[in-house]
């Protein structure tokens, strides 16, 4: 049996590489998505209660994960920033005196049996569940993209931008179905800043800004050698590599043999990404190809200390996790607009994202001397520590339901359009990032 197995196992790998192996799996991959019934996660309900007694039922259409983990699973999981902010998003309304329900946003059969005070939806159900709630429910969208109208033709735009300069075609990876859940909702959260937001002005609905979370931090590196790690750049991002912008990196730092990039992220889930780029990903002498890596291992902490900076041109976000992450780890970063954070004092806001623009603020922020590199680095961390915490986000977000649910007056209209406002001119632990 052993034996084959290792038979099976060495077929597998040669195969793995084969482009009828490739079609099948993605082929597959599709079929797991759309036709299988959805997973037991997606339908489990979860009922809270909060201290003393409750002063109604508040219905969240969340990521459900986080509550129906198993002992020793959470850890594994605590990387997805959208968990602990799940969390914290129940613990709010608990505190506030409400009996919370959660459910999974994808949860397309959850029909309402009790009188809910107030619906909190990040996709899918506030359209479809309108119907069926009582008049005055307070109806709150929490929006973490950017629109996904404006969020699918960056990307087709990018992927257009790609098949013109070098001839091939590939697939998206980040699309969504755009939703109409602005539209019936009261108001909304946004994680994100100026650009987030203003893709949804078009609503004319009452928008809180709340900062992202980070589940990761790190000690500012004492001894960290920035005349040493001067010419050294990290690209680190989820899934999406040509919307995330590594198509456009990579073509860049082949361009430039005495400036290092190292590449953090899962190349290998994206087959004709990966063969499009096969050259500078694995046979250019100054591109290290690291794949997925884990924030909270040694390998990613040493990584960040022998970077100076990210270069990361999105081409549509809420606000960026990957930046944030590599803020808190001291990292300068090179930025589009559109990846929803605020460069401040420290960092480079990319005009167009084109390879010749990566190139010269590349080489401009490492020309810089080594104490002002060092100064932008320690205020990027100083920023994360003040703004993107678990805490912040806490605070922000319970500022903002608090609002919601002071300004819903018995006509069941929101009357409170000012807390957006006062966020961004008050403390800088609530100010918004830009993208």
């Amino acid at each position: 049996m052993e034996f084959s197995n290792r038979i099976l196992l060495k077929a597998k790998r040669r195969l793995q590489n084969q482009k009828p192996y490739i079609i099948a799996s993605e082929i597959k991959q599709v079929f797991r998505k759309h036709l299988q019934p959805p997973t037991h996660s997606y339908e489990h309900a979860i009922s809270l209660k909060p201290e003393g007694s409750s002063r109604g039922n508040a219905l969240l259409s969340i990521w459900n994960e986080p509550f129906i983990f198993r002992p020793g699973e959470v850890r594994s999981h605590s990387y997805h920033s959208h968990f602990w902010e799940s969390l914290e998003m129940a613990r709010t309304f608990l505190e506030f005196g409400y009996s919370v329900d959660v459910i999974h946003y994808m949860n397309k059969s959850f029909t309402p049996k009790k009188h809910y005070s107030v619906l909190v939806d990040e996709r899918w159900n506030i359209e479809r569940l309108s119907a069926l709630l009582a008049d005055g429910c307070v109806k709150i969208m929490h929006l973490d993209t950017a629109h996904l109208l404006f969020h699918n033709a960056a990307e087709c735009r990018r992927l257009f931008e790609l098949q013109q300069r070098r001839g091939v075609t590939l697939r998206p990876r980040r699309f969504e179905l755009p939703n109409l859940g602005l539209e019936y909702a009261d108001c909304a959260t946004v994680l994100g800043n100026d650009f987030t937001i203003n893709t949804y002005k078009y609503a004319n609905k009452p928008l809180y800004n709340v900062p992202l979370t980070s589940p990761s931090v790190y000690p500012w590196p004492e001894d960290k050698n920035f005349e040493k790690c001067r010419k050294n750049f990290l690209w680190f991002a989820s899934g999406g590599m040509v919307h995330k912008g590594l198509d456009l990196v990579l073509e860049a730092f082949a361009e430039m043999p005495d400036y290092h990039l190292t590449v953090c992220g899962p190349v290998r889930e994206e087959k004709d990404f990966e063969q499009a780029f096969d050259r500078e990903l694995y046979h250019t002498p100054n591109i290290q190809t690291v794949g997925w890596t884990d924030i909270f291992s040694r390998e990613f902490v040493e990584l960040t200390r022998s970077c100076v900076g990210l270069v990361y041109p999105s081409c549509s976000e809420g606000q960026a996790a990957s930046v944030i992450t590599c803020l808190q780890a001291g990292l300068i970063p090179i930025m589009s607009y559109e990846s929803g954070v605020d460069a401040d004092d420290f960092g480079f806001i990319l005009k167009d994202c084109s390879v010749s623009q990566i190139k010269d603020t590349v080489q401009m922020l490492s020309s810089l001397p080594a104490a002002e590199l060092e100064k932008r680095a320690r205020r990027a961390w100083e920023c994360a520590r003040e703004n993107y915490t678990a805490e912040k986000f806490r605070a922000a977000y319970g500022q903002a339901i608090q609002a919601i649910l002071n300004g819903h007056g018995e006509n069941g209209k929101l009357t409170c359009h000012t807390l957006n406002n006062a966020m961004r001119t008050g403390d800088s632990s609530q100010r918004s990032m830009e993208s």
